[in-house]
């Protein structure tokens, strides 16, 4: 798909917006939602979206929508680091397919780099559900907490 086009309305994460598509919730409020990538590249690999913004990339989202995401990534990305200690934490956010975008609804990644580990290709194999659960109340709760 090409940088410019039109919005998808029946995408992944419009259906997981509109309570038709299941995730593993992490975090949500009014305008952003943020939960576990069923294909991670590494354990605790988390998608934050936007949940008012029609936009599939970056040079669509509007202003205010971008920053509340991005406010988010840096909430949750604290919150990665001190319960599962990465050695390091990447954030991407890409744009159209040649750069590596696969759902065309702007989110950003963040991604937990532990020492000694590869980066897994990204939708290459799918996380074990109970393993997901489990993660997903260990962060919830550090959330909360």
């Amino acid at each position: 798909m090409s940088l410019l086009g039109d919005y998808d309305s029946q995408n992944i994460f419009a259906k997981i917006i509109r309570g038709e598509a299941p995730c593993y919730t992490l975090y949500e409020d009014d305008d952003v939602l943020a939960f576990l990538d069923v294909f991670p590249q590494s354990f605790g690999h988390t998608l934050v979206i936007p949940k008012r913004s029609a936009a599939r990339n970056i040079l669509e989202v509007d202003p205010d929508a971008l920053a509340k995401m991005v406010l988010a990534v840096q909430k949750l990305t604290r919150v990665l680091v001190d319960e599962l200690q990465p050695a390091g934490v990447q954030v991407a956010q890409f744009n159209g397919a040649p750069a590596g975008q696969t759902v065309y609804h702007i989110h950003m990644h963040i991604v937990p780099r532990f020492d000694g580990d590869q980066l897994g290709m990204h939708a290459s194999s799918k996380a074990d559900p109970a393993e997901l659960e489990k993660l997903q109340a260990r962060l919830v709760k550090r959330i909360n907490g």
